[in-house]
């Protein structure tokens, strides 16, 4: 290993994409050469040198240097066009797919990309979120065991089909072959810490020195909170809102 070394990671937002998702590639840009260069005092020149210089793509269906919209007021500068052959098949180590709105759609060009990106040698697909949808409708799911949203585990399987295994009121974050997914938000920064753990991209000891400092990687894969529990609190949460606002329009009215 060593800067020499280079990994190509595209982070592919064909839409747009939650703004904590996506922050979840910084767990990868830490474990970089680049990154440890710049923390130099924090970390000996050993683990400097075993780390990877790292390639970050962030890919859309807009051009180079235009704007992808995330949540939060945010925008994210796309570097490439799924089409450019930097980030064709067979050019990228992984792929990072953050979630949008699960209500939206996709053109089939991206969704061809990225089914060609799942089936080149030597690449990884990471799902974070509602990132499930677009590899849902890019055709990665059938046959396969897979996480997602705790609460959208219904509408997975009415789309994509009863062939595909759900862990995703259980689990975290779960690994079929090159394909890794995982559940709401957050669940990005634990799938990313498990597959950096079990990569060959990056040495053991810089990935352990990587998420000391970025403090992640110590959630058990497996949820806490079983999801009857789960549901229970949700709903419990929207009685209160809605009472809430029910009071609320009550004393409009005697005011």
């Amino acid at each position: 290993m060593g800067k020499e070394t280079i990994v190509h990671i595209g982070v592919f937002i064909p839409t747009e994409c939650q703004l904590l998702d996506q922050a979840c590639i910084d767990i990868f840009g830490s474990m970089s050469y680049q990154y440890m260069s710049l923390v130099k005092d924090l970390v000996p020149q050993a683990v400097i040198d075993l780390a990877p210089t790292v390639n970050i793509h962030y890919i859309g269906s807009v051009k180079a240097g235009e704007l992808i919209p995330l949540t939060s007021n945010q925008k994210i500068l796309a570097t490439n066009h799924f089409s450019d052959p930097d980030v064709a098949p067979g050019k990228l180590d992984i792929v990072l797919v953050p979630g949008p709105d699960p209500s939206g759609t996709f053109e089939k060009e991206p969704l061809d990309w990225l089914k060609k990106q799942s089936e080149a040698e030597g690449t990884d697909i990471l799902s974070v979120c509602t990132g499930i949808f677009i590899c849902g409708d890019a055709g990665l799911l059938k046959g396969r065991t897979i996480c997602g949203p705790r609460g959208l585990q219904d509408i997975i399987s009415k789309k994509y089909g009863k062939d595909i295994v759900q862990k995703g009121t259980e689990l975290r974050w779960v690994q079929d072959g090159n394909f890794w997914s995982s559940g709401g938000v957050t669940n990005g920064n634990d799938l990313v810490a498990a597959y950096a753990r079990q990569s060959k991209h990056f040495p053991k000891p810089l990935v352990e020195i990587a998420l000391d400092l970025v403090d992640v990687g110590d959630r058990s894969q497996q949820y806490s909170r079983g999801q009857s529990a789960f549901m229970f609190g949700m709903a419990f949460n929207m009685l209160r809102a809605w009472m809430s606002s029910l009071w609320g329009k009550e004393k409009s009215k005697t005011a």
